[in-house]
């Protein structure tokens, strides 16, 4: 049996909401290990000059501990 861990992460990308993912994982993998899964929670952007500018995702990183 396995214990599995959630903590929850904002990041962002100037290129899209994918990319805000993968920055998300990324950087929690430099400090957590085993990470089993990701959840996309919630998604937002910021517009300028009537285009979006910069992409941002709320995630759930799911990791085994132990």
């Amino acid at each position: 049996m396995s214990v599995l861990k959630v903590i929850e992460i904002l990041a962002n990308s100037n290129k899209s909401w994918e990319d805000a993912a993968k920055n998300a994982v990324s950087e929690a993998s430099k400090s957590v290990k085993n990470i089993r899964s990701v959840y996309i929670n919630e998604q937002s952007a910021t517009v300028k000059d009537g285009k979006m500018d910069n992409y941002r995702v709320n995630v759930k990183i799911t990791f085994e501990v132990g």
